[in-house]
C-alpha cells in the first residue's frame, strides 16, 4: 500500500495534507523520515509514525457524524447533499451510513466500511436502543404516554410498536418536548408514533445509539473517528435485547 494512502485511510488527513506533512518531516517509516508519499509500505509489518505517534492500520473505519438537517443518508443522490459528501474526498471510499435519519432530522449517525458492524446495530433482530429528542405540536397526557411506552398502532397493516421509553417530558403551551427511546427502525417511526397521539413533530434529533451518545463538541456537519472504548461499548451485548417476551 502507498504510504499516503495508508495515512489517509487511518484518518490522518487528505492526500494533499499528507503531502505537506511529509515535506515537513512529520512522517517516519521504520524510524527513517519519509520523503515520498508514493513509496509502498507493508501496512501490517512496517512501523509508521506521524508526529512521533505510531499509526496502526485498521481494516475498517468507524466515524461518528453530527448529521445536519437537509442532508440525506445515502452514498449518492441526484438532488440533495449526502452525508458522504460531508467527509473529505480521500475518506469517502467504501464508507456508508449505518441506518438512516430522515432528511429533516439531525443528530447522531455512524458511518463505516464494516458491514458486520452495521448489521449488528441495525438488524431488526438486535433491538438496539436509539434515543431521540423531539419537539412536537400538541400535548401528552398520562394515558397517551402509556400507549406510546407499551406499544402503539402506527398503521393498520403493521404490528404494534415494541415497548418504548419516554423521559424528560415538558409541556409548553401547545408544544411538547421530551426524549423517546425505541428499539426498532421503522420508516419515520418516531414521527408516526407521536402522530398516533395527535402530536406533530417539528424538530427531531437523535441523541444516542446503544450506550454511545452524540459528542456535544461536534457541530452539525462535523465528524470524528469512534474511539476504541466506544467501539467496544457498541459491540457489548448490553446494547442488545435479543428477544422481547
Amino acid at each position: 500500500m502507498r504510504l499516503d494512502k495508508f495515512l489517509t485511510e487511518t484518518g490522518n488527513g487528505t492526500r494533499s495534507q499528507i503531502k505537506v506533512y511529509i515535506k515537513k518531516g512529520l512522517v517516519t517509516v521504520n524510524g527513517s523520515v519519509a520523503t515520498d508519499g508514493s513509496v509502498h509500505i507493508d501496512e501490517m509489518k512496517d512501523k509508521i509514525s506521524f508526529q512521533n505517534k505510531t499509526v496502526l492500520y485498521k481494516k475498517n473505519r468507524y466515524y461518528m457524524l453530527h448529521k445536519p438537517k437537509g442532508v440525506v443518508c445515502a452514498t449518492k443522490d441526484n438532488v440533495s447533499q449526502t452525508v458522504l459528501q460531508l467527509f473529505a474526498p480521500d475518506l469517502q471510499k467504501g464508507l456508508f451510513p449505518v441506518g438512516r435519519l430522515d432528511k429533516d432530522t439531525e443528530g447522531l449517525l455512524f458511518l463505516t466500511t464494516d458491514g458486520d458492524f452495521s448489521h449488528r446495530l441495525m438488524s431488526p433482530k438486535k433491538h438496539v436502543e436509539k434515543t431521540y429528542y423531539f419537539e412536537a405540536e400538541g400535548s401528552l397526557n398520562t394515558e397517551e404516554i402509556q400507549r406510546l411506552e407499551s406499544g402503539i398502532e402506527i398503521a393498520g397493516d403493521e404490528p404494534l410498536t415494541l415497548p418504548a421509553k419516554l423521559s424528560e417530558i415538558q409541556q409548553d403551551k401547545q408544544l411538547v418536548k421530551g426524549c423517546l427511546t425505541i428499539t426498532e427502525g421503522r420508516f419515520h417511526q418516531v414521527k408516526r408514533m407521536l402522530q398516533a397521539v395527535d402530536c406533530h413533530v417539528v424538530y427531531l434529533k437523535r441523541l444516542s445509539i446503544g450506550q454511545v451518545s452524540l459528542d456535544e463538541k461536534l457541530v452539525p456537519g462535523e465528524y470524528r473517528e469512534l474511539t476504541e472504548t466506544e467501539l467496544h461499548t457498541l459491540y457489548n451485548k448490553k446494547n442488545v435485547v435479543e428477544e422481547y417476551k
